[in-house]
């Protein structure tokens, strides 16, 4: 693809994403007055604009991590949850929780609910690799990660059979929540993508190599156990900051880099940066769609991402247009 036409659509996706973001401002589920009295600027700037900013930038880091899982594991139905850090900030949240609960109050205070999933979060990575004995096999530690989901799905499972009272609560984390974002929250959203996109930009000749083979990368004499681990670092602490804030938002990191790849053409810093776009674009649309359909009563946004990247994905499957390279 010629740079002019990609730097087009960069522009377009851009400018979608301006207008979606200004779209979040003006809807919501109290409706929209022009009056622009106090509590008007109030919701704006305190409620509204945050939270569309914060959407942006949460689905912006799961559409790269769900580019890196897809290119480092070379499947296209990888998502950034792959490696068990869904079910280990589920259990972190649910830990926090049943703490508050039993009067650790200093505890809770300290670390937060978003503080216990991103924890959590890193934990399922962190015990992945362990299982897997390594990053050295790409295939040990995707099966890995698919135990230490099971593993801690269970722990879930068993934390809501003793305490059925925090089935509520982890439930919604479960199906995600845009509404609590906070302008400190979107600043440490936005230094985690500045800081995962620079890295991974950096790292992203390493995933091209990769993308023909791991016995090539390693004739080109490239250090690829360590610069696996590094994609992987990469990839946990982008999911474990959006995470954190929004909760657990199906199919955005799955379905974002399936929606640019055709404009990519193939370049993978190319690739990087679209799935980041992709997924900020994917979740904010969401998140506007799940506040106004029923407005004033609003929607988990997980289940608006749900149907529209699960269907998204079908299309592609029935199509043939997703295949898993070997």
């Amino acid at each position: 693809m010629p740079n002019h036409q990609l730097h087009l659509k960069l522009l377009a996706l851009f400018a979608v994403s301006l207008i979606l973001i200004a779209l979040g401002c003006v809807f919501g589920s109290t409706g929209v007055d022009w009056r622009f009295t106090e509590m008007d600027r109030t919701i704006l700037y305190e409620i509204r604009l945050p939270r569309s900013i914060g959407a942006y930038i949460a689905g912006a880091l799961l559409g790269l991590a769900g580019a890196i899982a897809q290119s480092l594991f070379r499947n296209p139905l990888a998502d950034p949850y792959l490696l068990g850090s869904a079910s280990g900030a589920l259990l972190g949240v649910g830990i926090i929780l049943c703490l508050s609960s039993v009067g650790e109050r200093s505890l809770v205070t300290l670390i937060g609910i978003n503080g216990g999933a991103f924890a959590g979060a890193l934990l399922g990575v962190l015990a992945a690799l362990l299982l897997a004995g390594g990053y050295k096999s790409s295939l040990r530690l995707l099966l890995s990660g698919v135990v230490i989901g099971v593993i801690f799905s269970a722990a879930n499972s068993l934390l809501t059979f003793v305490r059925p009272d925090l089935y509520q609560s982890l439930q919604s984390f479960m199906l995600g929540n845009t509404s609590l974002i906070t302008w400190n929250a979107n600043l440490m959203m936005g230094l985690a993508l500045v800081i995962c996109i620079l890295l991974t930009l950096l790292l992203s000749p390493v995933l091209s190599v990769l993308s023909l083979g791991e016995n090539t990368a390693r004739t080109l004499g490239l250090p690829l156990d360590q610069l696996r681990l590094l994609l992987i670092a990469v990839l946990a602490l982008a999911t474990g900051f959006a995470v954190a804030q929004t909760g657990l938002i199906a199919f955005v990191g799955l379905a974002a880099p399936h929606l640019v790849r055709h404009i990519s053409g193939g370049r993978q810093r190319v690739q990087l940066i679209l799935s980041s776009i992709a997924g900020g674009i994917l979740l904010l649309g969401s998140d506007l769609l799940a506040k106004s359909i029923f407005a004033p009563l609003e929607i988990p946004v997980g289940i608006v991402t749900a149907v529209l990247g699960g269907s998204y994905l079908l299309f592609l499957l029935r199509r043939g247009q997703i295949g898993i390279r070997k």
